[in-house]
């Protein structure tokens, strides 16, 4: 989606990995929502006393929550178990670039958090679009454009917070540096039936 400038887009070829194990992809999306949730928490607890940024990121997680529901509740009609959480390698590698990437101030911290935050929602924001306009499956796509949808909001909450609690910070080249190490991370995967994979 070229509004969040991902500098390579996902090959749609990717929904024929996903299709031939859509048991899978629901369990690895599940936990995902999941993940997202959690991630939102964090920043509550982290940031008790931006007072805006908690009523935010605890109206997110609710929603995070719902979503895990709702692919459960997928899962179970379609017979299929939710599998044990796996790791996500994706999401692992961009944590790791969040830390070394903070200077050890809170309100850089709280940037590069929220930076990383905004490039997951904008990448399965991107995988969703892919899976809706591409998956055989009538009811998976119209769910992942719903759900498209929502990560585009997320996306722009998260972006937005970094604008407004990074005074003194180039949030914007941050997120430029953010976006060039994302595409060196996403050249690597596309190949499993995960979310990120």
């Amino acid at each position: 989606m070229s509004t969040f400038r991902l500098q390579l887009p996902t090959d749609p070829r990717w929904v024929n990995i996903v299709e031939s194990n859509l048991a899978q992809i629901l369990s690895d999306h599940a936990w995902c929502e999941q993940k997202a949730a959690a991630n939102a928490l964090t920043l509550v607890t982290l940031n008790p006393d931006c007072s805006d940024l908690v009523a935010d990121m605890l109206a997110l997680a609710k929603e995070e929550i719902e979503h895990f529901e709702r692919v459960h509740q997928i899962i179970v009609a379609r017979g299929y178990p939710l599998v044990k959480e796996g790791k996500d390698d994706y999401v692992g590698e961009l944590a790791q670039y969040m830390k070394r990437s903070s200077n050890g101030s809170r309100q850089s911290g709280l940037v590069e958090r929220l930076l990383f935050s905004a490039m997951i929602e904008a990448r399965s924001c991107e995988r969703f679009k892919v899976l809706s306009e591409n998956i055989s499956d009538p009811d998976l796509a119209a769910f992942y454009r719903e759900l498209m949808e929502s990560e585009a909001g997320h996306y722009t909450l998260f972006i937005g917070y970094a604008r407004k609690y990074g005074q003194g910070i180039d949030v914007e080249k941050r997120w430029r540096e953010w976006l060039d190490f994302e595409a060196s991370v996403i050249a690597n995967y596309g190949k499993r039936e995960t979310i990120h994979g």
